[in-house]
């Protein structure tokens, strides 16, 4: 999964860390800086920088925050998503093809593990970022 993430990166002219990050705020459908600070494990400095690029290429854009218009989020630009499902859309079909040979009950609980095991690596990752923070301090 993350060589076939780093490819479409590539293929559409983003960082491996543009790409995740594009990816967190398509999921979500808005985030703030801090937010997808929070989620990529970068700088706010960094994330700025990053937000830069992504909007920069066409990818997302700044907008207020409905709730607080005193704040800022970041979503996505619906166009150049286009762009981007013609780069991973044939995976996309390839990986439904897969899925297609499981029935309900299967695909079920495949679907009920990488819902459980996604929080999980993420968490697993804050650990193994604070662990190295704490060692360099």
């Amino acid at each position: 999964m993350g060589l076939h993430g780093m490819a479409g990166a590539e293929a559409v002219g983003l960082s491996a860390s543009e790409w995740y990050a594009l990816s967190q705020i398509t999921l979500e459908g808005t985030l703030s800086s801090g937010e997808l600070a929070a989620r990529t494990g970068l700088t706010t400095g960094a994330t700025t920088r990053l937000i830069d690029r992504l909007e920069r290429a066409g990818f997302v854009r700044r907008a207020a925050d409905p709730d607080d218009r005193r704040k800022v989020v970041v979503e996505p630009v619906a166009d150049a998503l286009d762009r981007i499902e013609n780069v991973v859309g044939p995976a996309r079909r390839q990986i439904s093809e897969v899925l297609s040979r499981y029935t309900p009950d299967q695909r079920a609980v495949l679907f009920d593990y990488f819902a459980h095991a996604a929080p999980a690596f993420r968490a697993a990752t804050e650990g193994i970022r604070d662990a190295a923070a704490h060692r360099r301090t």
